[in-house]
């Protein structure tokens, strides 16, 4: 029986999110890994790495219910080898039964910043793919438009603490857009990217 506590709709947007940055992932020509992308200083090979590693995170924090000091430097530097592709379904695919497991979201998981609910944790990866799959589209040339229920998810996830996200060194600093942007639009300057 479902828990009464976490939406569906939490788990639905996480496994539409992981298709959406997979379908991406897919979609990278061979001569596309070293193209600079929105992120500073990441190629398109280090955003897929980085995406894959942090879906590598879930099976031993929530699953195996270890800590991130148990987990060490596993998941550090390359995680992709000589088929990044492969990597990245085996990665999303292990991270959506994890958190797809009865029981799972009632949970807590520590973080490098402390102890945080499942549901939480899964609300922030979520978030996470989702910005990157614009971040992806822009630097293979794909379909920028997000899905709408994935953009409304991720405004309500990120808005609360997007302006201290620049503070974090990892994203840009917010920017200001016109009364009458999109919601895309204004998810986007949420996370210092320019549509």
């Amino acid at each position: 029986m479902p828990n009464p506590h976490v939406p569906s709709s939490l788990l639905a947007r996480h496994g539409e999110a992981l298709d959406l940055f997979g379908e991406r992932v897919h979609a990278v020509r061979p001569d596309q890994w070293d193209a600079p992308t929105p992120c500073t200083d990441w190629t398109v090979r280090d955003l897929v790495n980085h995406l894959t590693a942090e879906q590598l995170w879930v099976v031993p924090l929530l699953r195996e219910r270890r800590t991130v000091a148990d987990v060490g430097d596993a998941f550090e530097g390359d995680v992709l080898g000589d088929d990044p592709v492969a990597v990245w379904d085996r990665a999303a695919a292990e991270c959506r039964e994890a958190f797809l497991e009865k029981g799972a979201m009632d949970r807590t998981v520590h973080l490098s910043y402390g102890p945080t609910q499942a549901t939480a944790y899964c609300s922030q990866m979520t978030s996470d793919l989702v910005i990157h799959a614009w971040d992806l589209s822009r630097a293979i040339g794909a379909d920028e438009r997000l899905p709408h229920d994935l953009v409304e998810f991720t405004v309500r996830e990120v808005s609360p603490y997007a302006d201290s996200l620049a503070g974090s060194g990892l994203f840009a600093p917010r920017l200001k857009t016109p009364p009458d942007a999109d919601e895309q639009t204004r998810l986007l300057a949420m996370v210092g990217r320019e549509a």
